[in-house]
């Protein structure tokens, strides 16, 4: 046994399992346990079997690249029935890790394609899955990758009718934002898209509060392109290494272009709504007069049924699309 095989296995703040795999979880919203897949498993993904996983590449997490692997089996199950995955689905998993979640997308009858940064985990998937036809792994950066181009080619190779693909997928904290803002636009590609994230993010996306400091252009850009709805709460102690925060699970429904918010263009208006937010503790006529004069933004907000005296956050979506249509000459 190799010292960082110790290490791993001896690692004081290895946080002890809290469950064993498949029992009941505590901090699960009611109900939601009841959702679980029950899975014909080839290989059962808990504490011990992650552990494994690493260990057998020589590997720790990489605080670089935000790694927290899920010891805790039902969690998967629970992310996978978020989504409904069933046989013929066609998945997209982001950051695989050791193959926990890619063995019950697997498992539920779904073609994966799975996106992984890390070379080192990328080797330990492709090498657990060798035999399955159904799993594609690619070595790239999401934020950074083409992901349009790869799905439509995975959807040519499997001939799919459907024409929809869904994502299923543990991310790392520190990069849910761009994975959101990558995603939700592509309803043409994907129906659902269901993610494990921060809570505090989670809740921000799903639960915004009019006039308060959480009210920010995201919440106009998630309502924009989806239906969010909150989930489950997962706590820390089902992560290795444990971060410091719960995490939540939040599926964002997708919508079709023909719904969206009727605006002039979505890039004249995006661009609106993050100058009224540049300028938060600003009153709009203020923080938009780039656009048009001052009077000509509280004639506008009159138009609209809303003071002169507005400031973003005390929008909604359908206040800032109708605003926009007034104000904005495309």
């Amino acid at each position: 046994m190799t010292t960082s095989t110790l290490l791993v296995f001896q690692n004081p703040l290895l946080p002890k399992p809290t469950r064993p795999a498949h029992s009941s979880i505590a901090g699960v919203q009611k109900g939601a346990a009841s959702a679980c897949i029950v899975c014909a498993r080839s290989q059962d993904d808990d504490y011990h079997a992650t552990i494994k996983a690493l260990n057998s590449k020589g590997r720790f997490p990489r605080k670089s690249l935000g790694q927290h692997y899920m010891l805790n089996s039902e969690i998967n199950d629970q992310l996978a029935a978020a989504a409904a995955v069933q046989e013929g689905d066609i998945v997209l998993e982001i950051g695989p890790g050791t193959g926990s979640l890619t063995n019950v997308l697997l498992d539920a009858g779904a073609t994966v394609l799975a996106i992984e940064k890390d070379q080192h985990m990328v080797g330990l998937v492709r090498e657990r899955f060798a035999s399955i036809d159904q799993l594609k792994v690619l070595q790239e950066d999401f934020v950074k990758c083409h992901i349009r181009s790869h799905m439509l080619s995975l959807f040519e190779r499997r001939k799919s009718s459907s024409g929809f693909a869904k994502v299923v997928a543990n991310i790392p904290f520190n990069i849910s934002t761009n994975v959101i803002k990558q995603l939700l636009p592509m309803g043409d590609i994907f129906s659902e898209v269901v993610l494990l994230l921060q809570e505090e993010t989670a809740l921000r996306l799903v639960e915004p509060s009019l006039r308060t400091s959480e009210y920010r252009p995201i919440n106009i850009f998630v309502n924009f392109y989806s239906e969010p709805e909150y989930k489950f709460k997962v706590p820390r102690t089902n992560f290795f290494p444990q971060p410091k925060v719960d995490a939540a699970v939040v599926t964002f429904k997708l919508k079709q272009a023909t719904d969206y918010p009727a605006v002039t263009s979505t890039k004249s208006f995006f661009s609106m709504v993050s100058s009224a937010f540049n300028g938060k503790r600003k009153m709009l006529r203020k923080s938009l007069q780039h656009l048009c004069t001052s009077l000509e933004i509280e004639k506008a907000l009159g138009d609209v049924g809303l003071p002169a005296t507005s400031r973003p956050e005390e929008l909604t979506l359908d206040d800032f699309v109708k605003l926009h249509n007034l104000i904005v000459q495309v």
